[in-house]
């Protein structure tokens, strides 16, 4: 089975075919294709073939399934003997992606 390290929202990822992913929000609909052209290192049984930085010709197709927020993150801050406490909550924008297939 053929997988690929492809780089997106500056993060690496080892994906194959089949796999559904999330990464940072992407500008794309629901649906839609996208083709993820910063290919890192695609391999195959024994054979391995690494970019520098990046494959020329490579390329990873995946298919956005949903945009959605993720889980809430609590930023909790204090401050000992003072009185000061403060809490903020966060929740990442997030696109999950379905790899349909690997060329390179």
């Amino acid at each position: 089975m053929a997988y690929a390290v492809i780089k997106t929202g500056g993060k690496q990822y080892r994906v194959q075919e089949g796999d559904v992913i999330d990464v940072d929000k992407l500008a794309v609909d629901a649906g839609s294709e996208i083709t993820l052209d910063q290919v890192l290192m695609v391999g195959e049984g024994s054979s391995v073939k690494v970019g520098a930085p990046f494959l020329e010709g490579a390329s990873v197709k995946a298919k956005a399934v949903e945009q959605y927020k993720g889980k809430k993150v609590i930023a909790f801050k204090f401050k000992r003997r003072k009185g000061f406490h403060k809490t903020k909550g966060f929740r990442r924008h997030l696109t999950k992606l379905e790899i349909t297939s690997i060329a390179g």
